[in-house]
């Protein structure tokens, strides 16, 4: 199974880029640690990049080439509300009970009157899409990450990430819909796992170049992004204390009130 790297990268990216630590070896250091398999993982994020260069990024290009927004915008619903169930399973895990009823009405609004999820109709009701997954169920679980390791074609990972999308695969309606018929089931879940790294590829190009360009090292600073996002999910963003920007300005002021009366 092809997981969908692209999307965990582009993720791990953009907090890397938010937080102008792309080209800053000092904090790309910090994680050094946690990447106690770093010989074997430069390696397959080699493989992985010309895999990428050579195969996923021409694809990628081919299709912009080939379609216009309008017609792109609307696979790229159409994937995320194949998607729904996955955050309706994952939201109810998570005891999220609200949003499992948002992400069931979701669904059923989207895959018909929206013609199978072309079109979020939903949103513009005022029932937001909030996607979320079993990694981040475990996270809230407070179920250890575990070590950073580099996938064949699927990218960063940890263990806790690797079985959130196993599990996250088996959730997948169109799984099921096909289960009974092994020739259309490979078929359908092959071929919707191609296209959809394909569409989350052609969605990150510029993002990739520009993060590519501004790296001393290309491998050190996808890793540090990546460990630094997983760092805000569940229970153990309580526990990263950089991202808390009130400064303490909140103790400060209540001590000059009590200092004032």
């Amino acid at each position: 199974m092809i997981r969908k790297s692209v999307l965990c990268t582009a993720l791990a990216l953009v907090m890397g880029l938010t937080t102008s630590c792309a080209s800053n070896s000092a904090n790309q250091d910090q994680h050094v640690d946690e990447d106690r398999f770093e010989t074997y993982n430069r390696a397959m994020f080699k493989f992985n990049y010309r895999f990428d260069k050579y195969v996923l990024r021409p694809v990628a290009e081919g299709y912009r080439a080939v379609t216009n927004e309008f017609t792109r915008e609307r696979i790229s619903s159409a994937i995320d509300n194949i998607k729904e169930p996955i955050s309706v399973g994952n939201h109810l895990l998570q005891g999220n009970i609200k949003q499992t009823g948002i992400g069931i009405a979701r669904f059923g609004i989207n895959s018909t009157l929206g013609l199978l999820g072309m079109f979020d109709v939903a949103e513009g009701w005022g029932l937001k899409r909030e996607p979320t997954e079993f990694d981040v169920t475990l996270a809230n679980w407070c179920v250890p990450d575990g070590p950073f390791i580099m996938l064949p074609f699927a990218g960063p990972s940890t263990p806790r990430a690797a079985v959130g999308d196993v599990t996250d695969y088996f959730m997948n309606p169109l799984y099921w819909a096909t289960y009974n018929d092994a020739n259309i089931h490979d078929k359908v879940t092959y071929s919707y796992t191609g296209v959809n790294a394909i569409v989350l590829r052609e969605q990150n190009i510029e993002l990739l170049d520009e993060l590519e360009r501004g790296s001393v090292d290309f491998y050190a600073t996808m890793r540090s992004a990546y460990l630094q996002n997983r760092k805000s999910m569940g229970c153990h963003a309580q526990e990263d204390k950089s991202y808390d920007f009130d400064f303490g300005m909140d103790e400060e002021d209540q001590a000059f009130d009590e200092m004032e009366d």
